[in-house]
């Protein structure tokens, strides 16, 4: 898969459970171009009609709860959930087609945060985060969860304290300082 200028898209095997980026998706689909790719949402799967509405990708720049300067690039994908007479799930490699067309006009970051966006057309739409994808009953199977809100200096300290954590190869000292040999 190609990005605008020519480069290719990183073939990331380095997976999160919780949140993947467009690279790593693709990636994935990659090696699945004929399977049936179907995304599950509220404990059901999209239904066979399902388009790709809208493909958008942003680069934002924020100021958080902590007074700390953010900046991240995110890719939305839209996701109409309908089901249309005589269609089934999309393949892994028309859903990759779809987002390569969108590269001959945009740029999109391999590493960029991904979110769906679902809606049935009647519902408003929600906003999802992608998990790894698995192959189930042969097709590739992508579990959406909703993306709940967060606040990023907690987050950077929590990340902190568990790397802090795993770094620890034994009890503390009698002076509170971890003892490593």
């Amino acid at each position: 898969m190609l990005t605008p200028d020519n480069r290719e898209f990183a073939r990331a095997t380095d997976f999160r459970n919780d949140d993947i980026s467009i690279g790593e998706l693709l990636s994935f689909l990659g090696e699945h171009k004929e399977k049936p790719l179907v995304f599950a949402y509220d404990g059901r799967p999209v239904k066979p009609g399902y388009h790709v509405t809208e493909v958008k990708a942003g680069s934002f720049a924020a100021l958080d709860c902590g007074a700390n300067p953010e900046s991240w690039t995110e890719i939305f994908i839209q996701l109409w959930d309908v089901n249309e007479e005589e269609r089934t799930h999309m393949s892994a490699g028309k859903f990759a087609a779809i987002i390569r067309k969108v590269t001959e006009y945009l740029a999109l970051d391999p590493t960029a945060k991904l979110t769906f966006e679902v809606s049935d057309g009647i519902a408003p739409m929600q906003l999802h985060k992608a998990s790894i994808p698995v192959i189930a009953d042969g097709y590739v199977d992508v579990e959406l969860t909703p993306r709940a809100a967060s606040c990023k200096p907690r987050d950077r300290w929590l990340a902190e304290q568990t790397k802090v954590a795993s770094s620890c190869c034994g009890p503390a000292k009698g002076d509170g300082q971890p003892c490593c040999g």
